[in-house]
């Protein structure tokens, strides 16, 4: 995301909207980096292997709402950057009509991930 113009700004005019939390909450703790390190490497694996074969990113079951949350490789990639660097996710644009076929879960991609490490391995 591009810097806010108004960051530090005491006449910042989204102060009028409310929800203006001046600080981002606690840094992120040594393993909560390192748990997010790790998510982002095996990120470019998943995406790097179910790419081209037509997949478009991850769904996330949200134990907040109840509903599937579609993620674009993309889209996941910087909102895990968002986190490591700011400690928090912004809101973002959900995707628009997605094809559900075209997602699959982290669960899915370790486990197809696993599927070809081992097979290269046997050969």
């Amino acid at each position: 995301m591009p810097p806010d113009p108004f960051a530090g700004d005491p006449e910042d005019p989204s102060m009028a909207l409310g929800d203006h939390d001046a600080d981002d909450g606690p840094p992120l703790g040594d393993e909560e980096r390192a748990e997010l390190l790790a998510d982002l490497t095996d990120l470019a694996v998943y995406q790097a292997l179910l790419e081209p074969r037509g997949l478009r990113g991850i769904v996330v079951d949200c134990a907040d709402c109840g509903e599937c949350h579609y993620h674009d490789w993309e889209l996941l990639r910087s909102s895990l950057e968002q986190l490591l660097q700011d400690g928090r996710m912004r809101p973002h644009e959900p995707a628009f009509d997605p094809n559900p076929s075209d997602y699959v879960t982290w669960e899915y991609c370790r486990g197809y991930a696993d599927g070809v490490t081992e097979t290269e391995t046997t050969r």
